[in-house]
């Protein structure tokens, strides 16, 4: 049965609701998929006691249908991103490459799409050449719209021009590029030369930014640009990445994740990542991928549970201590619930009730080992086959797991 936007009405009680902008008790209300300030008809009513749901994850840069391409063997690290691309043309003759690469792309960023939200990820910055499948009314997760983009300086041939690009974005949107993809004097020199071509404004967004230096964060925070931090996917290919600090404490840092063909497995591999570096806690690193990345990429109803966003919803156990680090640091299958547009898409079992009093059908999986009900329109076998860790299962029974808890639902 398919789910039917009347029934994406819910109130969730007993959770506390964990935000950069602090902690709430207050019941959270969902009317027709977005957040409401009152109770509606009908309503499914959860019980989250003991849990803590937090907004759906912002990922601020992602090429969503290279997720499955094996990434280049143990050249690392390279002087630039160029270096790595030209590395990399080799790279194709293996047959597990021109495999992946043969998948249809609409396939590929579903597949893209779907790694992101098992990970409580709802909206991505797909920096790319628009695709119809990211028009499906099933996609999976939300997507940046409207937003202008180039590749790089010196990948001419790869995308838009840089100046026309420019150019034609509104001062209202974003625009993306990535800019100083290095450790070397080419990546050094980038701000400077995109400043000179007129391309760097407050609306633009620069991905990556390893080779900034201090006159050049001085620059660009004059400006108003911003900076998107992808610091698994630098520290693989190019053996570092920047110093958030100065970025973050402005407002001008995002977070992405890349891909898997450079970076971590997800978003929350990300956090995992800037954790160990030490330069920012869970709490700060919360709000890069939720207000911050909302921010920057012009997206004010995302990242938030305010009346009116979108009711997308990460929702984990309350296991005490820091809050944030509840989320930040945890592992895909680690968490309880997804929900994108007020309906739960992969949960644990004992949320079945959600499920079939919304009105959406489900599968059985495993994910990473553990039991989850997944969203059948999220099934396709073929969809299913290229997430590693991902795979169907027999029936499952609530309760039969260790720890898990029935649910109530009315």
């Amino acid at each position: 049965m398919a789910a039917s936007q009347t029934l994406a009405h819910a109130c969730l009680n007993r959770a506390a609701t964990v935000t950069s902008q602090g902690v709430s008790r207050a019941q959270l209300r969902v009317h027709g998929g977005r957040m409401a300030t009152s109770t509606p008809a009908r309503a499914i009513r959860v019980d989250l006691r003991d849990h803590l749901v937090f907004p759906g994850l912002v990922n601020a840069h992602e090429h969503l249908h290279q997720n499955a391409v094996p990434p280049l063997g143990s050249d690392a690290p390279f002087a630039n991103s160029y270096e790595w691309i030209e590395a990399f043309q080799a790279h194709f003759a293996r047959a597990d490459v021109a495999a992946a690469l043969v998948v249809p792309k609409a396939l590929r960023l579903r597949h893209g799409a779907l790694k992101n939200l098992l990970a409580g990820v709802t909206c991505v910055a797909h920096h790319d050449p628009w695709h119809p499948e990211l028009d499906a009314a099933d996609f999976p997760v939300a997507l940046l719209r409207g937003a202008g983009w180039c590749y790089a300086l010196g990948w001419p041939a790869f995308g838009p021009d840089v100046r026309e690009s420019f150019a034609a974005t509104p001062p209202g949107r974003p625009w993306m590029i990535h800019l100083a993809e290095g450790t070397d004097e080419t990546a050094r020199q980038e701000l400077a030369l995109l400043d000179s071509m007129g391309c760097l404004a407050p609306h633009s967004v620069l991905v990556h930014g390893v080779g900034l230096g201090e006159q050049d964060i001085d620059r660009i925070l004059t400006v108003g640009a911003a900076v998107v931090w992808c610091p698994s996917s630098n520290l693989a290919l190019l053996g570092a990445t920047l110093h958030p600090r100065r970025l973050h404490d402005a407002g001008r840092l995002a977070l992405g994740a890349d891909s898997r063909l450079s970076g971590a497995r997800d978003l929350l591999g990300e956090f995992r990542t800037a954790l160990a570096l030490g330069e920012l806690d869970a709490m700060e690193l919360l709000a890069l991928a939720t207000t911050r990345s909302a921010d920057i990429l012009r997206l004010p109803s995302h990242g938030r549970l305010a009346p009116g966003s979108p009711a997308d919803m990460v929702i984990v156990e309350d296991r005490g201590g820091e809050l944030a680090r509840s989320l930040v640091g945890l592992s895909r299958s680690e968490i309880r619930a997804v929900v994108r547009a007020g309906l739960p898409r992969i949960a644990d079992p004992d949320f079945a009730g959600w499920f079939n009093a919304a009105g959406v059908d489900t599968v059985p999986v495993l994910l990473d080992g553990r039991p989850k009900l997944l969203d059948r329109a999220l099934a396709e076998p073929a969809l299913l086959a290229m997430e590693p860790g991902l795979e169907p299962c027999a029936v499952l029974r609530v309760g039969e797991e260790p720890g898990v808890r029935e649910a109530n639902y009315s």
